[in-house]
């Protein structure tokens, strides 16, 4: 991962309080604006592993396995609704809270439901299909789901940034369907978002969350409100800001936590300032 220039920015993961920690940025056109850490070290994901999810979702969609309002989940839930977090499943339970559609309740038993629901509808263990859909074509030969489809992927910062890139210049699907995934579903929904509490609106796509007007947040103050990404509680994130043109990958292997508060934000205000200062 090589780079004819290197964000200063990136250094500071070394002040960060963590065993292990790397990073990297690519712009938009799929150049690596900058790297550091160990990018080939394989990290546990978290929840970072639920855009990888639903991004295999989303071919499987585009393949004509499934539908996204086909019925998946509880009574009246469909794909759509298990991908944006409404489909009233529980946080880390397979029971239902409520009814699809009227609240936003982040749910781990979800994408689980989900990645059973593709595996059903493809004759493929999801995370064979996840491999097949995501991970072999972009070349992402270190990640792996080694579990739940919400939380139990690894991978490194090497193989995070093709995805990144291809977040920014989808090749493995339309990018109208990109375009669809990372806009509000279900607009105006209220919701808890981990780690940073009660959010109105909680505003999520297609598996990724949408940064919007959200405070507090673990992106930066001068993120885009089109930001969009994932965190996770191994200690891990990726976001995509548009109007930076830019996606960032951070990686470490000490659980979220206050150090990540502190430190998250301001890290990601002085990439984007670095960025725009170039």
């Amino acid at each position: 991962m090589e780079s004819p220039e290197t964000l200063q920015t990136l250094r500071t993961i070394e002040s960060w309080p963590v065993p292990t920690a790397a990073a990297a940025v690519v712009r938009a056109d799929g150049s690596v604006a900058g790297a550091h850490g160990p990018v080939d070290h394989r990290f546990a994901l978290a929840s970072v592993t639920k855009p990888l999810t639903a991004y295999a979702a989303l071919v499987a969609y585009e393949e004509g396995a499934v539908e996204l309002d086909e019925p998946a989940g509880p009574q009246g839930s469909t794909v759509r609704h298990l991908l944006a977090h409404t489909s009233g499943l529980a946080f880390d339970e397979h029971r239902v809270m409520g009814p699809p559609g009227q609240r936003r309740l982040y749910s781990n038993a979800g994408f689980e439901v989900l990645g059973d629901h593709i595996a059903k509808a493809t004759g493929i263990p999801f995370a064979e299909y996840l491999h097949q859909a995501v991970f072999e074509p972009l070349g992402m030969a270190s990640s792996a789901l080694e579990g739940s489809p919400a939380k139990d992927g690894v991978s490194t910062v090497r193989d995070l940034v093709r995805f990144a890139a291809e977040l920014q210049a989808p090749r493995l699907l339309d990018v109208r369907t990109v375009a669809e995934a990372t806009s509000v579903v279900h607009p105006g929904l209220k919701g808890v978002l981990p780690g940073y509490g009660h959010q109105s609106p909680n505003d999520w796509g297609l598996g990724l969350e949408i940064r919007d007007g959200k405070s507090p947040h673990w992106t930066g103050t001068t993120s885009s409100p089109r930001t969009f990404g994932h965190f996770g509680q191994s200690g891990t994130f990726l976001w995509v800001d548009p109007d930076a043109r830019a996606a960032c990958v951070a990686l470490t292997d000490r659980a979220f936590g206050p150090w990540a508060v502190e430190a998250w934000t301001p890290f990601t205000d002085a990439v984007l300032g670095e960025l725009r200062g170039r």
